[in-house]
């Protein structure tokens, strides 16, 4: 094993399968229908609070896209923030990012087990489908999974894109089922089947009340689906051609996914009264394909159950490699072990930082298995990067000052007033976002106080303080000069 650089070897198809994988997954087959649950109220707004959440999601994408140009490396948002705003701040926030990544790819891949198990029920495999509901087989599945994608980012660049590249053309067309019998379907077809099936007997949707309180709350939860876009920045690194591929993918990233959302959640509420979601949501978790297979034949449910396990597992290779990019820009900085730089001499890619994030990943799994509740980890997560990305809308405020060297290196809005109107822009509406979201969290009535996303991360915080506290002194006795350090790219 050497320590040598990284090896740019990721293609603009590799870049977007990324981010595009990074996002898609439970934000879409289960979020935009449990919603109901987590915001009474919201009724048919769903589709405009989608569109809401994705006001700020643009505005810190155009941000990273930015600073991306000027900072194509390993660990994107931690050396934006840090070379740009402030090396503690930098740390901080990208620490309770790769804190929430982390604890979530083991939460996906717990869930994911579920999905299969509804695929070989529908197989007519009742036997197979009930040992996946045993504990010790459903944490062995989702640690497996883990593992045969830490290997898959071991292996490098060509076997990450010749994975995930057709995992992500496979979820499209088997989401575009969904997209065509929703819209093909309406709901009187939807209440007929449903009373064949069941015996019940459900109305159609019917006029309601728009309420702004409520409307606000649902898009700050729904702009989670949005997060994803900025893992692409951590493989700054590796990108061929960074300047004009990193902005070029974040973009098109966005503008798929965004696209996807409305179509794909539009066409499930246009066949399904959402007065039937909200209610079927109040009593029990409710998937897309879970609602879908009240009116599809069993052979098109289960192509949709497997192309929800499979826009699940996707999230999986493209998380791992965002988490263990920013271990690995931390370790260049001397933040953590410089061990951790190592790079394997065959396939060019950090294996310690990657081993190291599959562990963390593996916490999160058994952690999800003993409380027997995953939402935490995913409440964290969104704290972590409404945080993250208001920092990005900061950075892109300050580096003229900071870092004059590396603002004159931006290739995208190379005017620093269309800079400033993006930066403000993004700062107060993702302010307003995060303060929306805190006050939901604090306001929700919990078991105990931890289990609250906002004192959990505010640890998680304090921890990083003093993770880089001890390490920055450590530095200064050694004589680093980190003024220096941290104006410069790794």
């Amino acid at each position: 094993m050497s320590n040598s650089s990284l090896s740019r070897q990721l293609g603009l198809m590799g870049l977007i399968a990324t981010g595009v994988c990074s996002m898609l997954g439970a934000s879409i087959n289960v979020v935009p229908f449990m919603i109901q649950r987590h915001v009474p109220g919201i009724g048919p707004y769903v589709i405009h609070a989608f569109i809401f959440a994705a006001i700020p999601a643009l505005l810190a994408a155009m941000a990273y896209s930015m600073l991306a140009t000027a900072m194509p490396r390993a660990g994107g948002s931690y050396i934006y923030a840090s070379r740009g705003l402030n090396p503690y701040l930098g740390f901080v926030a990208s620490f309770s990012q790769w804190f929430g990544l982390s604890i979530v790819i083991g939460v996906v891949a717990y869930v994911t087990v579920p999905f299969l198990r509804d695929i070989l029920e529908n197989l007519g495999q009742t036997d197979l489908a009930n040992a996946l509901e045993i504990g010790f087989v459903r944490v062995s599945l989702a640690l497996l999974m883990v593992w045969i994608f830490v290997w898959v980012n071991i292996k490098g660049a060509k076997s990450y894109e010749k994975t995930i590249i057709p995992l992500m053309i496979l979820m499209f067309l088997m989401g575009s089922v969904v997209i065509v019998a929703g819209f093909y379907f309406t709901q009187n077809d939807f209440v007929q089947s449903f009373q064949e099936k069941t015996g019940r007997l459900i109305a159609t949707d019917g006029p309601t009340a728009f309420h702004f309180p409520t409307f606000l709350s649902a898009g700050a939860l729904l702009f989670a689906s949005f997060i994803g876009f900025d893992s692409i920045a951590q493989a700054g690194g590796e990108a061929k051609d960074p300047t004009k591929k990193l902005p070029l993918a974040i973009g098109l990233t966005i503008l798929i996914v965004g696209g996807y959302y409305l179509f794909f959640t539009g066409a499930v509420y246009s066949t399904v009264p959402w007065s039937f979601v909200a209610e079927e949501a109040m009593s029990k978790d409710i998937t897309a394909p879970g609602l879908l297979g009240y009116l599809l034949p069993p052979w098109l449910t289960i192509i949709i159950i497997a192309g929800a396990a499979i826009a699940l597992i996707n999230d999986l290779p493209a998380m791992l490699l965002s988490v263990s990019r920013l271990m690995f820009a931390w370790a260049e900085d001397g933040i953590f072990p410089k061990r951790i730089t190592k790079i394997h001499s065959q396939y060019q890619t950090p294996y310690l930082a990657i081993i190291l994030s599959g562990i963390m990943a593996s916490v999160g799994i058994l952690g999800s298995h003993f409380a027997g509740d995953f939402f935490l980890g995913i409440d964290i997560m969104v704290t972590s990067m409404m945080v993250n990305f208001l920092l990005m809308c900061v950075t892109l405020i300050s580096i003229p000052k900071v870092n004059p060297s590396l603002s004159r290196e931006i290739k995208v809005f190379p005017s620093t007033l269309e800079r400033k109107i993006i930066g403000w822009s993004g700062t107060l509406v993702l302010l307003a976002f995060l303060l929306i979201h805190t006050w939901k969290d604090l306001q929700s009535e919990t078991g105990a106080w931890y289990f609250h996303s906002t004192p959990i991360w505010l640890i998680v915080m304090a921890l990083a303080s003093l993770i880089f506290y001890s390490k920055y002194q450590k530095m200064k006795k050694l004589g680093i000069d980190t003024e220096t350090l941290f104006k410069k790219l790794p």
